[in-house]
This record gives C-alpha cells, structure tokens and sequence, in this order.
C-alpha cells in the first residue's frame, strides 16, 4: 500500500533540527490540498447523493476505525451546534465504539461482522447515506458495514487514501485520495487524516448548504448553546435583519434562540408561530422567505 511506503524526501528527518522537521512536514501537508482537489468531481456527486437522502427522511453514517473513526465521530459531532440538525441525522461509528475515542482498541478494526452489526442495529433503511472512511481503504470493520449498507439499498460511499481498494470498490461512490507515503512511514494519522479531515468537512458543510442552512455565507441555523454562540447569534439577526443587537437578542427571546424564525419576524413583520411556518413551507430555506 502507498500508505505504507517509506517517504523518500524525509529518509533523513530524525538528524534534522526542529525547525527542519516541522517545514518538511509542513511541505508535505502542501501536497493534500492538491490531491483533495482531484477527488472533488467524486466529492460534488457525493454532496447530492447525501443531500437528497437528507431530504427525503435519510440518515447519515461515518464509519472508520482509528484516526479515521474519530474524524467520523468528530464531522458528526460539529454538525449539531454548526447547524442545528438532530444528533440522530448524522452519526459517527467507530471500531470499538466511544471507549475508541480515548484510548486503541485492539484488534476492532479486524471484526468485520462488528462493523455490519453496528448498523443493522441503527435500523440502517434505503434512504439513508453510509461513508466508510479508511486510509488503507481495507479496513475489516469498514468493509462488513459497506457491505450491511449495500444490502439494505442505502447509498454507499467510500474515502480510501489507497487506490485501487477494497473500500473504495465497495461503494457506490469511491472518494480516492492518494496522498502517498506518509512523513514516518504508515502514520496515517497525519497526510491521509488531513485528506479525510478535509473531505469530510466539505462533505458535511455542503450537504447543510444544499439543505438550507447557510444563508450566504452565514450559519443561520447555529445551535445557541453557549456564551460565544449566543453573541454570534445576535450578531446575524442584526445583520440580517438589520437592527441593533439590542433588538436582534429581543427577537431571539420571542423566538425561543432560533436564528432563522427571529429574521423573519423582522423581516417579514409576523410573530413567531408565522415566521416557522413559512420556513417551514420553504423547506427551511431563509433566502426563499426574504430573498
């Protein structure tokens, strides 16, 4: 595998300074972009597959095993107070389950009946989207919920950082990104983890896009759960709707901390049952509420 050969530009890291060592590293994290790039025709039709699942009822699973078991849980994780969605809409597997998170678990990733019967437990239907996520792109774990998710019709897509491989054959839609051997030899947690980091954050963010929420560049359906939140929340109401942030954390009060409803209260000049039920005709879409 790629992933496993040694790096011949950085054969001599271990006699270099500090200084050295982070700026060959750094140079070799130059490349990731660049190969991420090559994927994204793969990325875009990914998008619209999840996107439409999404839409119509689905659910979406990241599954991996080690660091790409992690990126999974963590994707998942950002997407709830990012953009508001359920904890149920977007869920992160790993081998080994949360202890995994923490600490290795042995030999996880090797149980291939494991991986299916983790989603077969999640009541796995045809709508919904299943990414296994594995640098080797041979993952045991990956592959047996590949295969459960093939078997119930849901929509299947692979992310390998080996091409050709066994994940990525697997699924429907095969997200190649060779990055090639890593700056120690076979640590995939640094080249192939940036590249799974990077698809995976174009993945999520894009789905939420093509879902309604973003308005512009703005993330208008932010989950006010904190301090630093509730401050960005009143800063998009007053921009958006173009009153102080005074009025905008009033607006907020009267709609209950949503972002969206508290816009168009202002906007549109209703009260906050009205406000949701014309996002809600508008599929949660703000910029066909007030253009």
């Amino acid at each position: 595998m790629l992933t496993e050969q040694p790096n011949p530009r950085t054969s001599d890291i271990d006699q270099l300074t500090a200084l050295e060592i982070a700026t060959r590293m750094n140079d070799e994290d130059a490349t990731v972009a660049l190969t991420v790039r090559q994927a994204l025709p793969a990325i875009g039709k990914a998008i619209d597959a999840i996107a439409e699942r999404l839409s119509s009822g689905g659910r979406l699973f990241y599954v991996g095993a080690g660091t790409s078991g992690r990126l999974g849980v963590l994707d998942a994780a950002e997407c709830v107070p990012t953009f508001s969605v359920d904890p149920e809409l977007v869920q992160g597997i790993i081998a080994g389950g949360e202890a995994a998170l923490v600490h290795p678990i042995e030999g996880a990733e090797d149980d291939r009946n494991a991986g299916r019967a983790e989603l077969l437990a999640r009541s796995l239907w045809e709508r919904d989207a299943v990414v296994g996520i594995a640098a080797s792109g041979r993952t045991p774990y990956v592959l047996g919920a590949l295969e459960a998710a093939n078997e119930t019709g849901a929509l299947t897509i692979g992310i390998a950082c080996n091409v050709p491989s066994a994940v990525l054959d697997a699924a429907q839609i095969a997200i190649g990104v060779p990055v090639g051997p890593e700056v120690i030899a076979g640590s995939t947690r640094l080249k192939a983890g940036t590249a799974q980091k990077m698809v995976l954050n174009i993945l999520s963010t894009a789905t939420m896009i093509k879902l309604g929420k973003v308005y512009g560049n703005l993330m208008v359906d932010v989950k006010v759960t904190n301090v630093k939140l509730a401050e960005r929340a009143r800063r998009l109401v007053a921009q958006i709707a173009s009153v102080s942030e005074a009025d905008a954390a009033g607006l907020l009060a009267q709609a209950n901390h949503e972002v969206k409803t508290a816009i168009v209260m202002q906007r549109r000049g209703v009260p906050p049952d009205e406000a949701r039920r014309l996002l809600k005709q508008a599929g949660g879409r703000l910029r066909e509420v007030i253009g």
